[in-house]
């Protein structure tokens, strides 16, 4: 079955200095029973590992021993162990279930155990980690080599991300960079608030959108709305203080892009865990969607920035 995207009615944008969030809303839907990643580790009913004691750079240990079904989000951070990683898709995880996740690390100087179980760090990767990260795991799943991103591209992107905001680390953690940005960040997450119904969020930074991001249900967005806020905000405050985001997104520049989406021609392919995974590439923009049961679970698109 083709993938079939839903309908949006795109709402007015709340808008930050370099920044503009699009609230996304659909047609009410049932959804599908889970919880998400970031509760699941909070109350310890997921526990996530490194596959082995020594340990392997591109996956993670999942042990689900809860009741339901747990989201893990592409680009979301989890910290601990040897060093920091980041999803490389969006997972759904059966309850009672273990299942080796595909992930990329986000910490290159360490490779030693801080703890012995992940945490949510509760950041997202900003958007040229999540483009670079997108990009080449559509590659590799094209090629039936599985989930694997280009770690080097992906670290390529975090040193980048370093540099325009003259931030370090010894371990050259992403983290770090949110960390010592985490005022400015709360400057913009007190001026774009969740909007009431949103299932999902376009993204614009100056007058390029570059992300756009949808679930099944509104209370997913409400919940994920601030952690997705991270990333796009560290993009934000980088193009503001290098003064390179002229202009504003509009709600037409925004569906231009979910149209050029929804037209691309979509191919189901391998699906880590429950559900059906596809990927597109449209021009130079990269999409994902993950469904279950016919019902849109995640749906992303990256547009090259």
């Amino acid at each position: 079955m083709p993938l079939a995207i839903p309908e949006i009615r795109i709402g007015e944008p709340l808008r930050h200095e370099a920044l503009a969030v699009f609230p996304l809303f659909t047609k009410e839907n049932v959804g599908v029973d889970y919880i998400l990643s970031s509760r699941a580790l909070a109350d310890e009913s997921v526990v996530v590992e490194e596959v082995s004691e020594s340990g392997s750079v591109p996956e993670l240990l999942v042990d689900n021993q809860s009741d339901q079904r747990v989201l893990f989000l592409e680009g979301e951070e989890l910290i601990g162990a040897k060093q920091n990683r980041i999803l490389n898709t969006s997972i759904l995880v059966a309850a009672h279930s273990k299942v080796k996740i595909p992930v990329s690390c986000v910490e290159q100087g360490r490779w030693r155990y801080h703890s012995r179980h992940f945490g949510s760090s509760g950041s997202h990767a900003p958007c040229k980690v999540r483009y670079a990260l997108k990009k080449s795991v559509s590659e590799s799943v094209k090629k039936q080599r599985g989930h694997r991103s280009d770690q080097g591209e992906v670290w390529s992107q975090v040193d980048g991300m370093h540099f325009e905001h003259g931030t370090s680390s010894p371990s050259g953690a992403m983290s770090a960079a949110f960390e010592a940005n985490e005022e400015r960040r709360a400057e913009y997450q007190a001026k774009i608030k969740y909007v009431e119904g949103a299932t999902g969020l376009a993204v614009a930074i100056g007058q390029q959108v570059v992300a756009v991001d949808l679930f099944d249900k509104p209370s997913t967005c409400q919940e994920v709305w601030n952690r997705l806020l991270t990333g796009f905000t560290m993009d934000a405050i980088a193009a503001s203080a290098g003064k390179a985001a002229k202009g504003e997104a509009t709600i037409d520049d925004v569906d231009r892009l979910y149209q050029k989406a929804a037209t691309a021609a979509w191919e189901k392919g391998a699906t880590v865990g429950e559900g059906e995974e596809y990927r597109a590439e449209f021009e130079e923009d990269q999409g994902s969607a993950l469904t279950l049961s016919d019902n849109l679970i995640h749906g992303s698109v990256l547009a090259a920035v």
